[in-house]
C-alpha cells in the first residue's frame, strides 16, 4: 500500500510539473519568437537578430539575416510538435520558454548554426559552447559581420534607421 501511494503521488506531481508545458504546432513569429495555440513564446537565453536587421555575408554583400533565422527555424521544426517549458514572463507579456522539437533545443540549435547569439545576461553562458561553435566552423551570422541584436534594438530605439544600425563590420560581441 506504501508503494502505491508513494507511486500515485509522483504520479501526480509528474501530471502537475507538465501542465504548464506548452506543447504543439508552432508558428513562427520570428527568430527568436514563436507562437503555440495562440500564445507568444520567447525563447530563453538566446537572441536572434531582429527581422529588419541586415548582416553582412562572407561575399560582403548585406542580407536579412532575422528574416533567415525565422525561415530556418521554420524549416528545422518542419511542423512536427514543440514543446515548451516555460521559465518566466517577459516585459511584455510573453513566456519566456526552452523550447524543443525532436529532443533538440530550439535555442542551442539556433546559436550552434549561427542564427542566434547565446544572451549571457538571461543564460549564464548555457550556449557559449555551441556559440564558440558557430564562430570556429563560420556558420550563419559569423560567416561575415554583424551588430548583436540587442545592439541593434537599442540603436532603433535611439532614433535609427535599419540600414545604418544593422552595418557595423566589427561588431563582434
Amino acid at each position: 500500500m506504501h508503494r502505491s501511494l508513494v507511486l500515485l503521488m509522483f504520479l501526480l506531481g509528474s501530471s502537475t510539473s507538465f501542465a504548464n508545458d506548452l506543447i504543439g504546432q508552432a508558428s513562427i513569429i520570428d527568430g527568436d519568437t514563436l507562437e503555440i495555440h495562440g500564445t507568444r513564446i520567447r525563447l530563453w537565453g538566446v537572441d536572434a537578430p531582429e527581422s529588419s536587421q541586415l548582416c553582412r555575408g562572407a561575399d560582403s554583400n548585406l542580407y536579412r539575416c532575422g528574416a533567415n533565422a525565422a525561415n530556418d527555424l521554420d524549416t528545422f521544426i518542419a511542423r512536427r510538435p514543440v514543446t515548451c517549458t516555460p521559465v518566466s514572463e517577459d516585459q511584455y507579456g510573453r513566456s519566456v520558454a526552452i523550447c524543443s522539437v525532436g529532443g533538440a533545443d530550439l535555442g542551442e540549435w539556433l546559436v550552434r548554426n549561427g542564427l542566434a547569439l547565446d544572451w549571457p545576461q538571461y543564460s549564464k553562458g548555457k550556449y557559449n559552447s555551441a556559440q564558440r561553435d558557430a564562430d570556429r566552423s563560420g556558420r550563419g551570422m559569423w560567416a561575415g559581420s554583424y551588430v548583436a541584436p540587442w545592439l541593434f534594438r537599442g540603436c532603433i530605439r535611439a532614433g535609427g534607421a535599419p540600414t545604418n544600425c544593422s552595418d557595423d563590420a566589427n561588431s563582434h560581441p
